[in-house]
């Protein structure tokens, strides 16, 4: 494979990857142990 298609599918791979572990963790189970600061701070 060229090596330009090689950079190409990684990026893209990382990318997909974090997108989905950020996802995950803003409305999986961990969004549970999030705190919202506008909640906590209310006046």
């Amino acid at each position: 494979m060229d090596p330009a298609t090689v950079l190409i599918i990684s990026v893209g791979a990382v990318l997909l990857a974090v997108t989905a572990i950020s996802v995950y963790t803003a409305f999986g189970p961990p969004a549970k142990q999030l705190s919202d600061p506008f909640e906590d701070h209310e006046d």
